[in-house]
């Protein structure tokens, strides 16, 4: 069987980084939807987005940073982006108030994205990546954690830009349960790390 390991990305090399986003989707934006008020292809460039995300893993630094790297036998073969809540301004700024749920709530981290290098997808490593941000964010003492995944409908595909948030059987393999159903799909799961009455 693989051997999966994770680290936080400033414990990660750049190329690592480069070598996850390179061959996926995300390759465009970079991780950046939420990290931006506003609308990302409006107002950042590629090159913008391209910088952004290496500042935010801030890769051979003590950190923070801003999500895990995931390996498969050593190879960098995932990411899961994982952060303060407050560091994505664009959950504070739509209209929608799923995204605004508990506001004075202290010690939330948000789990915002899921990217899986070709070579290593459907073969459960999104799972891998979910148990890791339990892991991280014990070690970094985090209250909650906060996902905003989508159950799509039995038998339905989704599209890569929908599962990129993840997929709510993920989260619930992951100890994670449902705090809110706001859309027909759309999901608020939350796994609570610390006691927060």
């Amino acid at each position: 069987m693989p051997e999966f390991t994770w680290r936080p990305a400033n414990q990660a090399t750049v190329e690592d980084v480069e070598a996850v986003f390179a061959t996926s989707g995300a390759r465009k934006c970079r991780c950046q939807a939420m990290k931006v008020p506003g609308w990302i292809w409006r107002d950042t460039t590629q090159e913008e987005r391209d910088v952004a995300l290496l500042e935010q893993t801030a890769c051979g630094t003590p950190g923070p940073t801003s999500g895990l790297i995931g390996y498969v036998d050593g190879e960098a073969a995932g990411w899961v982006a994982v952060e303060p809540r407050e560091s994505y301004p664009r959950l504070w700024s739509r209209k929608q108030p799923w995204m605004r749920m508990d506001p004075e709530l202290p010690g939330v981290w948000s789990v915002t994205c899921f990217v899986v290098r070709k070579g290593w997808r459907q073969q459960g490593l999104t799972y891998e990546l979910a148990a890791a941000t339990v892991d991280y964010g014990e070690q970094v003492g985090a209250r909650v954690l906060e996902g905003y995944p989508i159950e799509p409908p039995p038998g339905k595909q989704v599209i890569w830009d929908e599962a990129s948030v993840g997929l709510l059987q993920v989260f619930l393999e992951a100890g994670y349960e449902v705090h809110a159903s706001p859309t027909l799909r759309r999901r608020v799961v939350r796994r609570p790390l610390a006691d927060v009455s």
